[in-house]
């Protein structure tokens, strides 16, 4: 071997092991990619890009090739596996990892991405009124309130500006619940609100945390205390757009013009019984409502909502009901999230009007004596709401048997210390498998909440046992 060909060998190591030693260092010390400023760097875009792929790599980078200590080794694990965690958690409606994830989004952008009060505005023009948007003045009042009322935000803005008042609209011939963009514009100049950097960066990464992980355009309000929220449940359906713009061009540019309402224009929200719809928000694209509608009903693996099996009934995270259907079974994606206030669950804050106190009497009294109680109404009236008041009249010597069509009494959280199992209808276990296998578990209070088919009402009469039967009925009969 040649002098020559030895002196190659060691600068080839050299440059090997100097390759591999900034190679470790750059990872352990995680220095950020250097960020290349232009007109469009600091776009909700450009921002939502980055944090997608530098979430990505702190989720997927092998810790034990880049040379940590032990100690340091364990931290990071640690840190990823909770990140990882919450990232998955966050679609299903747990707002402690979404607020984990939001934190750490927000460090992104501070720290690594370099956002700060020179720049920010070129996401959302925060400094020129006139240049917001309906929903980026909306994501502001929500922000707002949100810090003084928390989660009882909206419902802080509907009753402060009366929103929830029967109204005429442009086009409309009827007065209905909505909620329009002129509203929006008006309340948020009667607020002049003053916002701080640090108020302008958690509102940006609200608007970059819902577009990734989140729910668009109604995933603040479905953390609101109301009653519900649904989408894609009004306009006209994609497939009737693309059939016209095949057939009848002129009509679908009379319907561009004139801004007629889409599928994925359609945001509702339920508020004391009434249906609004919100006329100021919207997915923004077909595609947007289909995201939402194919994460929100994911919580504890419900199966795969395809197009042999077009609806899911399930529950989130915080017990909210979510029911989704798809074409072909509907005409266009939608959901529905009914949400159910558990504190509020009383007799007295229900029943309201006048008389109230001998109608509360008489409710007791049905309970406590044992009666078989039907309680009926059209969607939406507060049904599983008033079983809940009820329930709490029914002696603690006896023990509660549910079958649901879902999940959505949770009793156990109201009354961790008594009797009570719930069973509900799957794929492969019927309700009246279920009522079954009630007859056998010692049940003192049978609770059947069934829905009504075309021949009438289910009400299952099997169940001798019972002290008391308390039927739901879903829809009027």
């Amino acid at each position: 071997m040649t002098i020559i060909n030895i002196a190659l060998i060691i600068v080839i190591i050299a440059v090997s092991a100097s390759a591999i030693w900034v190679y470790i260092n750059k990872k352990k010390n995680a220095v950020v990619e250097e960020i290349e400023v232009d007109d469009k760097t600091f776009t909700l875009e450009k921002m939502r890009d980055f944090v997608k792929r530098r979430l990505d790599e702190i989720t997927k980078v092998n810790l034990y090739d880049i040379g940590l200590s032990e100690e340091e080794l364990k931290r990071r694990k640690n840190k990823k596996y909770e990140l990882k965690k919450a990232l998955k958690g966050c679609t299903y409606g747990d707002v402690n990892d979404k607020k984990y994830v939001k934190e750490l989004i927000y460090e992104l952008l501070a720290k690594e991405y370099g956002v700060d009060e020179s720049n920010i505005s070129k996401a959302i023009p925060f400094d020129i009124p006139s240049l917001l948007t309906s929903q980026d003045k909306f994501d502001i009042l929500i922000y707002m309130y949100k810090k003084e009322f928390g989660y009882e935000a909206l419902a802080e803005i509907i009753k402060k500006y009366n929103l929830d008042t029967l109204k005429y609209i442009q086009g409309e011939t009827k007065p209905c619940y909505v909620i329009t963009e002129e509203e929006i514009n008006n309340i948020y100049e009667k607020e002049a609100i003053v916002l701080s950097f640090k108020d302008k960066l958690n509102i940006v990464v609200q608007r970059i945390y819902q577009h990734y992980k989140g729910y668009s355009s109604i995933d603040e309000i479905r953390d609101m205390n109301i009653d519900g929220v649904s989408g894609g449940v009004s306009g006209l359906p994609e497939s009737f757009l693309s059939q016209v713009a095949q057939t009848d061009g002129d009509y679908l540019e009379q319907i561009t013009e004139y801004k007629v309402p889409r599928a994925c224009d359609s945001i509702w929200i339920m508020f004391r019984g009434k249906s609004i719809r919100l006329a100021f928000l919207s997915f923004g694209t077909e595609a947007e409502l289909k995201r939402v509608c194919q994460n929100i009903y994911k919580y504890n693996n419900p199966g795969q909502l395809s197009d042999t099996n077009g609806y899911k009934i399930n529950e989130m995270k915080d017990g909210s009901r979510v029911v989704v259907v798809r074409p072909s079974m509907s005409e266009t994606w939608a959901f529905f999230v009914r949400k159910f206030d558990v504190k509020r669950a009383t007799l007295e804050q229900i029943v309201t009007l006048p008389g109230y106190e001998q109608t509360i009497d008489l409710l007791k009294y049905l309970v406590k004596g044992a009666r078989i109680i039907s309680l009926t109404g059209e969607q939406g009236c507060g049904k599983t709401t008033m079983l809940m008041a009820m329930i709490e009249n029914i002696y603690e010597t006896m023990n509660l048997r549910i079958t649901e069509t879902a999940f959505e009494l949770h009793l156990r959280k109201i009354y961790p210390t008594r009797n009570i199992l719930s069973m509900r209808e799957t794929e492969t276990v019927s309700g009246q498998d279920c009522l079954d296998v009630q007859k056998k578990t010692d049940g003192s209070v049978n609770i059947i909440r069934r829905g009504c088919n075309r021949s009438g009402c289910i009400l299952d009469d099997t169940i001798s046992t019972s002290s008391i039967k308390i039927h739901i009925i879903y829809s009027p009969c």
